[in-house]
């Protein structure tokens, strides 16, 4: 059975660019475009994997993330932070938060977000 990836995005080009790059690996692939659906596809699909934007519509990428490790069945998904938010605090409190690594968009190509899913991936299972 192919491992599940989460993609919680607003942006639906950079999204469905991902999805598809991440499905061509042989994922299966769910997508959401915001925080509080994200949370919900979370419980529905529970996912070997999340990427997580920060700034999101309704529910922000923190929040998202915060939600998601005090639940005790969703808390051991690894989650990679995929965001524009560059700056040293933002970088600090996603890791604080129980992140497993932080991506920041303008630094990485698709072909090196896929590697790191992978990479976490490998260490998580």
């Amino acid at each position: 059975m192919a491992e599940k990836v989460l993609i919680i995005e607003d942006d639906k080009f950079l999204r469905e660019l991902i999805a598809r790059k991440i499905s061509e690996e042989g994922y299966e692939v769910f997508e959401s475009a915001d925080g509080t659906d994200g949370l919900a596809k979370t419980r529905e699909v529970k996912p070997d994997l999340i990427l997580l934007d920060l700034i999101l519509p309704v529910v922000d990428g923190f929040e998202v993330l915060a939600r998601l490790k005090k639940e005790k069945d969703l808390s051991s998904i690894p989650v990679i932070i995929l965001s524009n938010l560059g700056q040293k605090e933002d970088v600090e409190k996603g890791l604080k938060l129980g992140a497993a690594g932080y991506l920041i968009k303008a630094h990485f190509n698709p072909d090196e977000i896929i590697e790191r899913v992978k990479d976490v991936l490998k260490r998580s299972s």
